[in-house]
């Protein structure tokens, strides 16, 4: 098969380079891809929103499959297009994504049918919205803007002050687009997250490996939320307990929603669940793989990618053994100083070979490309260096080491990635769900540090 995927960020060459293992595929290609990309598909310069420029690709080079990987095309309708042309495609149509496309749908989506959530309002005027701020009087509260704004829709207010600025950027300020014009106030929870990827075509659902996000931009969780500077897998937090009760109360009745609904969901269907003392809840959807969460779930893979794709796109996921490797998986994100505001592009990266990688490690590239045979840096999160081993803290320990090798002027990552779920591996009687900590470990693969 040849395979098209479209995107151009460390999600896509994780999915690049997981595609690349199946014996079933011959070519690969991406679209706009990277720096990184291009050294194992063949790139093409047309935009990933592009769906008239994407369509004539397709036509062009007539691959078997096309995999439209990010949320802004998904929620456009890229793949009702492709498939309206006769192409076979992995990913969710325009009435399935919108799960992840309007904020205010997946909310109400979860409090028709039951699924365990946040309480939250919705508003599109601003004044009501503080007045309703000032009337609850409850701190942190959570400002998320209702469309896709690139992972930094979402708000965490420590004050009605912050709270208030927050709202009027969206709503009055126009800070998000018409992705800002109608915003939700949501209740703070608490408790540890859990990002779980799953496939489903309409009628199976198959959790991939559980991972641990780390979306704010400085160490211990301090600074602005990014699109997220780097994740581990397993989440340590996610024993078969808690999987088992999410399956029940969370899983399976959203896919069971979407098809009440008339959207049903194919694809790759993202779960951002918070763990509270009342149980998990979901935080927030996506129609799409998790970038960076992708980067550390698709290596721990072993079943063939390519193969699940077509099961999907077939309606015959139940016929597929879904298998994973034991140990953990680490990802270090590497950013441009600067983000996730202003930051420059151009900057030249050293310690990369000339496929851009390292020993020792996998460095996805996400914000790429290539000039004179040299890699620069083309974007705000730049590389994810990856490393996967018997225990999360060598995977780290590895990870970190190729880190240490790889420069550019200003170079930022976090250097505590990790830390909580080695905390949590550490010490596991402060899991809140110890219990099953033992049949954890002994299922996934999972060891404590001695």
């Amino acid at each position: 098969m040849d395979i098209l995927v479209v995107g151009g960020g460390g999600r896509e060459h994780a999915l690049i380079m997981k595609l690349s293992e199946s014996p079933r595929v011959d070519k690969l290609y991406c679209t706009p891809g990277n720096g990184g990309i291009a050294q194992y598909a063949e790139c093409f310069d047309i935009s990933a929103t592009d769906i008239d420029g994407v369509l004539a690709l397709a036509k062009r080079i007539k691959p078997d499959m096309v995999a439209v990987a990010p949320d802004d095309p998904l929620v456009m309708g890229m793949v009702d297009v492709l498939r309206e042309n006769g192409f076979k495609t992995f990913g969710p149509t325009a009435k399935a994504a919108i799960i992840e496309g309007s904020k205010v749908f997946s909310k109400e989506l979860m409090e028709k049918y039951g699924i365990p959530t946040a309480k939250c309002r919705v508003f599109t005027d601003s004044s009501e919205a503080i007045a309703y701020l000032k009337e609850q009087n409850s701190y942190p509260a959570v400002i998320k803007a209702d469309g896709l704004a690139l992972g930094k829709g979402v708000i965490i207010a420590q004050s009605e002050e912050e709270a208030a600025e927050a709202v009027k950027a969206m709503i009055d300020g126009g800070k998000f687009g018409k992705s800002g014009s109608r915003v939700v106030i949501e209740e703070f929870l608490t408790g540890p997250e859990v990002s779980v990827l799953s496939f489903t075509d309409g009628k199976t659902i198959v959790p991939m490996l559980s991972s641990m996000d780390h979306k704010r931009a400085l160490d211990g969780d301090k600074g602005l939320n990014t699109g997220g500077m780097g994740t581990v897998a397993p989440n340590p937090y996610y024993t078969a307990a808690v999987e088992k009760e999410c399956m029940e109360k969370i899983f399976l009745p959203t896919i069971n929603a979407m098809n009440a609904e008339g959207r049903t969901f194919e694809g790759c269907l993202y779960f951002g669940l918070m763990l509270t003392p009342n149980g998990p809840k979901v935080i927030e959807y996506n129609c799409r793989f998790g970038d960076p969460e992708t980067q550390v779930v698709l290596p721990m893979l072993e079943t063939d990618l390519c193969e699940i794709f077509e099961a999907i796109y077939e309606h015959r996921l139940s016929d597929i053994k879904i298998k994973w490797k034991s140990g953990s998986c680490a990802c270090v994100v590497m950013a441009s100083g600067g983000y996730p505001e202003s930051y420059p592009k151009g900057l030249e990266i050293s310690g990369l070979d000339e496929r851009g990688q390292i020993d020792g490690a996998f460095v996805y590239h996400a914000g790429t490309k290539v000039k004179d045979g040299k890699f620069l840096t083309n974007g705000g999160r730049v590389l994810g260096v990856v490393s996967s081993a018997l225990t999360l803290e060598e995977a780290l320990k590895r990870s970190y080491a190729a880190v240490s090798r790889i420069d550019w002027e200003n170079v930022h990552y976090r250097k505590d990635i990790g830390k909580r779920a080695l905390e949590a591996y550490t010490d596991p009687l402060n899991l809140e769900y110890k219990d099953d900590m033992e049949d954890y470990i002994e299922e996934n693969g999972v060891y404590l540090r001695q």
